[in-house]
Formats: structure tokens, sequence, C-alpha cells
């Protein structure tokens, strides 16, 4: 017999590599459906992410194990053994169980033919201590590798990271980032303003005035958060639409734009924001599907917000001067969310850059053209990445040279609940080791006469 949590963790690893699921959407779900008690709950949760972040060591072990490339071996068979390896060495379970309960999901994937191959190969792992398994791993590794074989990152972005670190002058904080990125976040919640207030939904957050530390268990469990009043919500997201609505006091009669809504946790946010100081926010979303999410998000606003539907490019373009306050959550390769997104990492590769860096521009130009002048444009990624940040921001004001900098840190200082300790900089750049937030990169930015 197969525990369903395990049974749960498997499907979720299976539609993660088989179809391009994403965990963090699909695994809440499967769990509701499978009925899981409250300690099952954890442990499939537990379980799911773990094999999802420590993907590459686990392969790593299971190749040195196996004694051939992980490619060789059947998918079914593989995410079995990476459940099986993240039990045997990063949770406290008994090697029998680890081993018999991933052998036997094996045998349910239909490859019994395989099950005597990854009996061999977890016993095998279970003959050695996590310390001499890590010791194998990173043997004649130095540098980035080193780091990224020793906390399952990909080298480009334990790089890529490092660079972002250095810019702040602070690249000794590298392996304190990564490992970071590999503890499971706790759960935020925002209270939606003029909708809810923060302490009617539980204890206060970390750093964002409107953020909630969720209690445990399903959140949507909670009366607040079932009526849209208040949702689930990264402090880092929080931040960068307070940036926005609460740089400068509101005008009534403002126009805000959310220019790539999708799914619309910062839209219904900045409505919630826009409706008590007498301005209204428009959204527009490129997916359809996106869109959809984005208008259930807003209706629990009076009234509910106009949402677009199209290209974000054309929309912008056509309304020229038209929108107070713009905020541009880009598309991004979402490095900053790694610790949310454990299959992300896995997913991204550098050549995906040039492709997004790309549209982020062709975004923010025409987001500029949208501003009204004097307005301010919140240029937003869940990324640190460069390329998608500070060089991004650098190639805006060349091209435009009425687009000023606004002082980020200094409107965050007045927003935030302590001190973030943000460098002497324009934009400011949260962190997970830090702030306690995803990574998200914030730069407001305004227009002036050429």
């Amino acid at each position: 017999m197969i525990s369903p949590a395990r049974r749960v963790a498997y499907d979720v690893l299976r539609a993660v590599h088989g179809s391009d699921a994403y965990a963090n959407l699909l695994l809440p779900s499967r769990i509701r459906e499978a009925g899981l008690s409250p300690a099952d709950a954890g442990f499939a949760t537990e379980l799911t992410y773990g094999a999802l972040r420590m993907q590459g060591y686990d392969d790593r072990v299971i190749s040195l194990a196996a004694g051939r490339p992980i490619a060789r071996i059947d998918p079914e068979v593989l995410d079995a053994l990476r459940l099986g390896v993240r039990q045997l060495l990063g949770m406290r379970v008994p090697a029998h169980a680890a081993v018999d309960q991933s052998v036997s999901l094996v045998a349910a994937a239909r490859k019994r033919s395989a099950m005597g191959f990854a009996n061999g190969v977890l016993r095998a792992i279970s003959r050695h201590t996590p310390e001499q398994w890590r010791a194998r791993v990173v043997d004649g590794l130095a540098g980035d590798g080193l780091l990224a074989a020793d906390t399952a990152h990909p080298e480009w972005i334990v790089t890529a990271l490092r660079d972002a670190l250095s810019a702040e002058e602070v690249e000794a904080e590298l392996p304190e980032l990564l490992e970071a990125d590999n503890r499971p976040p706790r759960v935020a919640l925002v209270a939606l303003p003029g909708l809810a207030e923060p302490a009617d939904v539980g204890e206060p957050g970390s750093v964002s005035p409107i953020a909630v530390a969720s209690p445990g268990g399903d959140p949507a469990a909670l009366p607040l958060v079932a009526a849209g009043r208040a949702r689930v919500q990264d402090e880092g997201s929080q931040l960068a639409a307070l940036a926005l609505s609460r740089a400068r006091d509101i005008a009534p009669g403002e126009r805000w734009l959310d220019l790539c809504a999708g799914p619309g946790g910062k839209a219904a946010l900045l409505a919630a924001e826009a409706r008590i100081g007498g301005a209204v926010l428009e959204a527009n979303e490129l997916i359809p599907a996106r869109a959809g999410l984005v208008r259930h998000a807003l209706e629990v606003v009076d009234p509910a917000p106009v949402v677009h539907e199209g290209d974000g490019v054309a929309f912008a373009r056509a309304h020229a001067e038209e929108f107070d306050r713009i905020l541009l959550d880009a598309p991004c390769t979402g490095l900053g969310a790694l610790r949310r997104r454990p299959e992300a990492r896995w997913r991204k590769q550098p050549a995906d850059l040039a492709g997004l860096t790309a549209l982020q521009a062709e975004l923010l130009d025409a987001a500029v053209v949208a501003l009204k002048p004097g307005g301010i444009l919140a240029y937003v990624t869940c990324s640190p990445h460069l390329a998608e940040t500070r060089d991004q921001v650098a190639a805006a004001l060349t091209r435009h040279p009425g687009l000023r900098t606004v002082d980020t840190p200094a409107v965050l200082a007045r927003v935030a609940t302590r001190d973030l300790g943000l460098p002497d900089a324009p934009s400011a750049q949260l962190w997970p080791h830090r702030h306690g937030t995803d990574a998200m990169f914030i730069q407001l930015l305004t227009t002036v006469d050429a």
C-alpha cells in the first residue's frame, strides 16, 4: 500500500515533469481532493517541494548510485527515485519505508520491470550518510560550480545572483541567499485596505503594513480569505504595489493602470488603494485565462475595475498620456521566487533572457507613452538578474530623455514597517535572506519635459 501523501507527491511530480504543471498551483488542490489530514498534507508538501528544489543535487546522487546518467532512466521511475532520495537524505523517514514506498510507486506506474533497479539504487544510497553523499556530489568542483551542486541551483543562476549581489557590494551574502532559496517560505497574506483589517486576519507580517503571517493550514479556510477580502500574497509583492499607490497623495479622479495584471494579486491591492483615494484602476492582460483570474480577483472591489484583454504594448500605445500611475510587473525569469516555485530553477535557461529582456524593454517603452507627464510608473520584476533590473532601467533612461528615476528606497522607507537596509541607489532590490520576501526589484519612474 502506498501512503496517500506519497501518492499525492508523486502525482504532482509527474504533472510538473510531464505536463509543465506548477506545483504551487496543483499541490493544494491534490491535497484537498485526497482528503489528507493536516499531518499528511504537511508531509506531502515537504516531500514535493523538497524533491523539486533539490532535484539537481538528488539527480547527481541517483546517477552516482545507479552508475548511469539520469537521461537513461524512465521518467516515471526517476520521479519515484527522487522522492525516495529526498526522504533518505533530507527527511526523518526510516530507510525501509522510503525504499519500499518508492519501489511501490514504480510498480504502480506500471514499471514493474524496473522495481529491482529502483530497489538497488535506493538501498545503495541508504548505505551512506548525507554527509558522505555530499562529499561525492561536490568532489572536484570549485567556485560557482561547487555552490551550484551543493545548493541545487543551476550554475548560471548562481552566477547571476552573485552579479546582482556584487552590484550592492555584498557578494559575500551569496551562500546565505542560496540557502534561503531552499527554505520553505512562510505563507504571507494581505488584508486588502478598506476591505479587511490585518488584525482581523491574523498576526502582523514582517515588512508590509498590511501583511499577515498565515496561521498555518489551508488559507482558503480563513473567512476573510474565502470572502476575497484577504488573499495569499508575498510581502515583496505587497511592497511593490504600495510603492506605487503610496508614492504620493492620491488626487481624486486619477486613472491607474496595471499593464500586465495576471493573475491579479497586485491588481486587487491597487484597486483597493485606488478606491480609498478616489482613483480608478484599469487592468490589462494578454492571456484570456489569466484575464479571467484578474476579473475574479477584482470582484471584491465595488465597482469592479475594467479588465482589458490584449497585447500590453498595443494597449499602452493606444492610450498615450492617459494614466497617472502605471504598474508594469513585467514578465521575467522569476529568479526571485525560486523558494516558492521550486521547479522554476530547472525550467529556465540562459537563452530565455534575450526574449524576455526584449519584451520588457518594449513594454517599458509603451508604458512611458501611456504615462501622463509627471505621472508615476513602477517597473517591477520578480527577478534580481541585472539584465532584467538595473540594466533595463538604465537603457530606458537613455531611450527616453524625459524619464527620471524616483528615490524608491525613500518611498519604501515610509511604507515598510521596519528598516529595509536598502543601499543608496534609485532602485530597491528586496532579498529572501534579508527581508524574508521574494527578490522583487522595484524602480519608480516619472516623466518631465525633455
